[in-house]
């Protein structure tokens, strides 16, 4: 039997393989309304009047799964779905993010994220096979409390960062990346203590 009949054999849905973290097809009915909602609300955000603080929070509590107290993000916002990305209290969020929820994405508090940041959770499968026959999967991104990520930077799926860390800008993050450090490059390493003079 072949990967791909493994995966195909599977009863459960699209959806809940999806969100256990297994091989799902994003081209699932389910799933595609899921995206067009975060489709509409997003763009109504990032078309939003910026003196509308208001009415532009009340979109981002319908969009997103959690907002904490204080947040602001400045668009142009781009998520997969929305509901599964998840925002501590007083975070600023730079323009541009690019935030692909398809698994969970965790912000913690007081978070600075730069201009045209990714947080990528979406994988794909190494088999040619399963690939071809678009199959995917995704893991969950974690940012703790106090981190700031530099502009450009990318965190890649199943990262975790900790609390009081910098990633430096243009940094791509492919591993856990520990509590109160600077981490740069590509790939990201750690290069010294935030506590370091």
């Amino acid at each position: 039997m072949s990967s791909l009949d493994l995966v195909e054999d599977d009863p459960r849905s699209m959806r809940e393989r999806m969100l256990a973290g297994d091989l799902y097809r994003g081209a699932d009915p389910e799933l595609e309304a899921e995206m067009r909602r975060a489709m509409v609300l997003t763009t109504a955000f990032n078309d939003s009047d910026p003196r509308d603080s208001e009415g532009r929070r009340a979109l981002l509590e319908r969009l997103l799964g959690s907002l904490g107290a204080e947040v602001e993000i400045r668009p142009p916002l781009q998520v997969d779905y929305g509901a599964h990305l998840h925002i501590g209290a007083r975070t600023f969020v730079n323009f541009g993010l690019m935030a692909l929820d398809v698994a969970q994405i965790r912000i913690g508090a007081d978070v600075l994220i730069g201009p045209n940041v990714q947080l990528l959770t979406p994988t794909h499968p190494i088999d040619p096979e399963l690939r071809r026959a678009k199959w995917e999967a995704a893991l969950p991104i974690t940012i703790g409390d106090n981190v700031w990520i530099g502009g450009m930077a990318v965190i890649c799926p199943g990262v975790t960062i900790g609390d009081n860390s910098v990633i430096g800008a243009g940094a791509v993050v492919t591993k856990d990346i520990p509590a109160d450090v600077v981490a740069v490059g590509n790939p990201a390493r750690v290069i010294r203590s935030v506590h370091d003079r």
